[in-house]
């Protein structure tokens, strides 16, 4: 019996531990993604997508409609960069964000932000 009850026990601890896990993780995406869209907002970057120049306004406003379109395929921040902020889904050119002149590829401009925010928020 003792044996028994520490294996019933154990199972309720897994399964416990099964489902709560991706609800951390699911507010934390969350959390994040809210992020990269309030980055967006705020930068004074021009956004080029398909050799065409973007404010952050426009860029927001494109990138909230992709979101949309993808958000069952998303689950991670990094899934969100991937379907939403890499490249054109039409022409499958890469979008670049223009900041201080310099030019990069918009994942790795939203990638470095999401590493410094995950970051800031392990302080």
């Amino acid at each position: 019996m003792p044996r028994l009850l520490l294996h019933q026990g154990i199972a309720f601890l897994l399964v416990v531990a099964i489902v709560l896990t991706p609800l951390g993780s699911q507010a934390d995406t969350e959390l994040e993604i809210k992020h990269l869209f309030e980055y967006i907002q705020n930068s004074t970057c021009i956004f080029v997508r398909n050799g065409k120049k973007y404010n952050a306004r426009e860029t927001l406003a494109h990138i909230q409609k992709k979101y949309e379109y993808a958000k069952l395929r998303i689950t991670s921040a990094e899934d969100f960069i991937k379907y939403t902020v890499t490249k054109s889904s039409l022409s499958g050119q890469p979008y670049q964000v223009l900041c201080d002149e310099r030019k990069i590829l918009s994942a790795e401009w939203f990638m470095a932000e999401l590493k410094r925010f995950r970051g800031k928020n392990l302080k």
